[in-house]
């Protein structure tokens, strides 16, 4: 008998069992007659015993032990897979000796928790910063950079911090409240519309000095540029900029050129004007940076891509088909809307999302059966995914605020 001692606890297996595996490390201790070559395979001998010791978890032994004598691996469900596969690399045992409806259930644990360390990194990653204020030893205006990174990057290390942080939150609604108000017929008066502009251009102000002091303290400018939350910031002042341009060319055109050239020309710029003022909405993406829900919503998003992508494909191909079925049994019908398939797309894609303005209605038999139809399917659609993307978005919610609360 091979008696074998693994962490403690005694197993005696006989050396032709042990033998049939000879790949495996107790078939090779089996096998070997050199004595130095049958230490180098064991932590430990006892010449009284005659007793091979292995420094290793006892309680997967018990499996290799069954392994031996079946033929079989066996594998619970409660073990961990990284701390079993390097047990059973470590005897050499390969997973094809399980059985197939254990090996699948263990790789589907395996890749749930690979996937889940995977997240965890993404998470902590999420709330670490591209830099931090002890990567500025030794370099130029090192102290001077750290504390404006501690500044405009860390609310938590001072009560200036904290009042920046309230401060860029407080101008972003400022200035969203201040964007609709100036929509307002009342306030479009010269008085009204000169308050606007000048908390336009103070907001503007703050959010450039708040993107200055940002570039100042970041430690590489390659990563600076790459980081979408400073992408924001940049969106969220150059309307401003961009605004002040076209003015500045529109007042220099009104001085060289002729007056029918020139109503033209402010036609055109003041629809381009309209649409910088607009980009002005995207400066509520500034609130995610101090914002743990908006955070997880975006990190939701990235994580579910393949799933959203895939929801956004089925609507194609729901609206496509619903609007051919609707064309052909109401396009001969006195008056419809439904005069062509892309005219159709409307009403499918409102009766898909199950909001139905009743703009555009069937009025034969078959095409209310083909709109419940339409409207059946698009229930089914939206019920699916609502509940996968919800119970991520709490879960990496719940993460988010555990590592804040760690941090």
């Amino acid at each position: 008998l091979l008696n074998i001692n693994v962490g403690g606890k005694a197993f005696q297996m006989a050396y032709k069992v042990a033998a049939q595996y000879p790949i495996t490390r107790l078939g090779k201790l089996a096998l070997c007659t050199d004595p130095m070559k049958k230490l180098q395979l064991c932590d430990d001998y006892s010449v009284q015993r005659n007793e091979y010791f292995f420094d290793r978890d006892p309680s997967i032994f018990h499996y290799v032990f069954h392994f031996y004598r079946s033929g079989v691996l066996w594998i619970m469900d409660e073990m961990c897979p990284s701390n079993f596969v390097e047990e059973i690399e470590y005897w050499g045992i390969h997973m094809k000796y399980t059985q197939r409806c254990c090996r699948i259930l263990f790789e589907e644990k395996q890749d749930e928790l690979s996937e889940y360390l995977k997240i965890e990194k993404e998470l902590e990653a999420e709330l670490e910063p591209l830099n931090s204020a002890g990567q500025f030893e030794g370099k130029f205006l090192g102290r001077f950079r750290g504390m404006v990174w501690d500044l405009i990057e860390n609310p938590y290390s001072s009560v200036g911090a904290k009042i920046i942080a309230v401060m860029s939150s407080l101008f972003v609604l400022v200035s969203i409240v201040a964007m609709t108000l100036s929509t307002v017929e009342e306030m479009q008066h010269k008085t009204g519309k000169a308050w606007m502009e000048q908390l336009e251009m103070v907001c503007a102000i703050f959010f450039t000095s708040e993107y200055l002091m940002r570039l100042i303290s970041a430690t590489s400018f390659k990563n600076f540029l790459r980081a979408a939350f400073n992408a924001v910031d940049l969106v969220a002042i150059l309307p401003f900029y961009i605004q002040v341009l076209f003015e500045n060319l529109d007042e220099a055109d009104t001085l060289y050129h002729e007056e029918l050239h020139k109503v033209e020309n402010v036609s055109k710029l003041g629809k381009v004007l309209k649409l910088i003022k607009l980009m002005r909405i995207f400066r509520i993406l500034k609130l995610a940076r101090h914002s743990t829900g908006l955070r997880a919503f975006g990190f939701t998003m990235r994580q579910c891509y393949q799933q959203v992508c895939c929801l956004f494909l089925f609507i194609a191909m729901g609206v496509f088909t619903f609007s051919a079925l609707m064309h052909s049994v109401e396009h001969d019908v006195p008056g419809t809307s439904f005069t062509s398939i892309p005219y159709a797309w409307w009403w499918a894609a409102v009766s898909l999302s199950t909001v139905g303005y009743g703009d555009t209605v069937p009025d034969t038999v078959l095409g209310r059966m083909v709109a419940f139809a339409c409207i059946s399917f698009g229930i089914i659609l939206n019920g699916m995914p609502i509940s996968i993307l919800y119970n991520k978005f709490s879960d990496y919610y719940a993460k988010l605020k555990a590592h804040e609360i760690e941090s």
